[in-house]
């Protein structure tokens, strides 16, 4: 099959976005710094800001001071261009934000359910009205809206007959437009953390990236030559069931010795029960089976600080899996950065975990493949990428975009 070549309009849609990002990150700017941090020429820019201006995605800020020369217009990414709204769904946990049109967070619910939440209509309903209450929240009103993004749990990219809530939702796509009257992308984390950290993390300063989730599960958003990969059927990055060790522990894919079996929260709660046994946060599985499994590593952090050697070990030889496991990242992908989300980013596992992650990737790494990489402690959250992924939808929508492959349209 030929390779499709990016036309003349594809480069300047690509363009825009790279534009977009690059103001996104100033706040405020003009043509000529939007030339200079983007590398593209003040022509192409100026073009670029117009097509922007012309649909309400820019916004000019006025006159700015400068010292010599004729004044300057400032822009920025108007922000009451419209509401986005992302969606995390589990089967018994629902979370909402709004977002203005400048990816700034305006309000968020959380839902949960005592029991799971599985027939198609009760999940649409359930959404329908988290919805409702997240726009009153944020002073919204449906007609604000200018997309809606939903992210689903790994191994939800493709629809299947017997599927279960959550992932029932994509045999029930239309009747969910339908219900909000509304666009709607559908995606998993680790895209929409790779889009996160294309847009307002480390995928804004180099073109090679991984942002790697760190919860109950763990995978890798990878970005290459400043795009998102998502592979022949949307499912690249599962970097979790790669092989960490060889007939090593069970993982809940069938596979034995994941990386996941390893550096996902049930691994590490399984870390600590081999190294203390009879420790009472290794018998209680309970803690491991929240959303994303955080309140084990809250629990861990506290017996950490309280001076636990148990707690402390745990984390340590977590972070030396984590550190094997990334240099075989970096052995494929060659990245210029690795952003650490989920519970690396957590303090008392954070000031533990980095150091020997970074040795361990440098020592492990093949020749010097990582000898210039970054390995960083990123801000950044799923929520937020699956809104910028609705927001590229919408620019689609209105022409600006031709080259974004999003799922579930």
């Amino acid at each position: 099959m030929a390779v499709a070549r990016l036309t003349s309009r594809d480069i300047r849609s690509e363009s825009r976005l790279v534009v977009m990002r690059a103001l996104l990150a100033a706040g405020e700017s003009t043509r000529g710094d939007l030339a200079e941090a983007t590398g593209l020429s003040l022509g192409t820019v100026s073009t670029i800001v117009q097509d922007l201006l012309k649909y309400g995605i820019l916004a000019e800020t006025g006159p700015l001071p400068v010292t010599v020369g004729r004044p300057t217009t400032g822009l920025r990414l108007d922000p009451d261009r419209g509401r986005v709204v992302g969606f995390y769904l589990e089967d018994r946990y629902l979370e909402a934000t709004v977002f203005d049109a400048a990816l700034g967070e305006l309000a968020t619910v959380e839902v949960t359910s005592a029991a799971s939440v599985a027939d198609a209509d009760d999940v649409i309903a359930w959404i329908d009205g988290a919805f409702d209450t997240v726009l009153e929240r944020a002073r919204a009103k449906r007609e604000d809206v200018i997309g809606v993004g939903i992210l689903l749990p790994g191994g939800m990219q493709r629809p299947v007959k017997a599927a279960t809530a959550p992932d029932a939702i994509w045999l029930h796509l239309d009747r969910l437009r339908d219900r909000l009257g509304l666009p709607v992308v559908v995606d998993n984390p680790l895209k929409a953390i790779a889009t996160a950290e294309l847009w307002l993390g480390a995928g804004r300063r180099v073109a090679n990236a991984v942002a790697v989730s760190l919860g109950y599960g763990v995978g890798a958003g990878i970005i290459q030559d400043g795009a998102v990969v998502r592979g022949a059927t949307n499912a690249a990055g599962e970097w979790g069931h790669s092989l960490l060790v060889f007939e090593g522990r069970q993982c809940q894919c069938g596979r034995k010795g994941c990386v996941e079996a390893y550096v996902g929260v049930p691994g590490i709660r399984r870390t600590l029960a081999e190294i203390a046994p009879d420790h009472p946060l290794a018998a209680d599985r309970s803690l491991a089976d929240g959303p994303e499994g955080f309140d084990l590593v809250e629990a861990l952090a506290d017996a950490v600080k309280a001076g636990d050697p148990a707690a402390t070990a745990a984390i340590e030889r977590s972070a030396h899996y984590l550190g094997a496991a990334l240099a075989d990242l970096v052995a494929i992908l060659n990245p210029e950065v690795i952003a650490l989300t989920g519970w690396a980013a957590w303090p008392a596992w954070r000031e533990r975990v980095a150091p020997i992650v970074r040795r361990r990737v440098r020592e492990d790494s093949p020749g010097d493949a990582a000898a210039d990489l970054e390995i960083e402690v990123s801000p950044t959250c799923g929520m937020e990428g699956i809104a910028a992924i609705a927001l590229e939808r919408f620019m689609r929508d209105i022409g600006l975009v031709t080259t974004r492959v999003l799922p579930a349209l």
